[in-house]
């Protein structure tokens, strides 16, 4: 089992979601990170980077995972400038 933890702006822009049911997804499924690597949510690696990340409707997560600490870095929504 692992620790989930959250960077100041991952909390932001959680908050800043209006559709509460995207909000609700997006909480539940990182929960689900729990279990990681076992998670039965698509999950790809960012780049050339050490970011994972994946996707909630449209919304994209960024984190990083180490042996007992899952950090939520980001949650984006998806549009031109996501990945910039």
């Amino acid at each position: 089992m692992k620790i989930i933890k959250y960077k100041t702006k991952a909390i932001r822009q959680i908050k800043k979601i209006k559709d509460i049911s995207v909000k609700e997804d997006i909480i539940l499924c990182i929960r689900k990170l729990i279990n990681y690597p076992e998670v039965d949510i698509r999950i790809t690696r960012y780049k050339t980077t050490e970011l994972l990340k994946f996707r909630v409707k449209n919304h994209r997560i960024f984190f990083t995972a180490d042996l007992e600490i899952i950090e939520i870095q980001e949650v984006k929504k998806r549009n031109e400038r996501t990945y910039k």
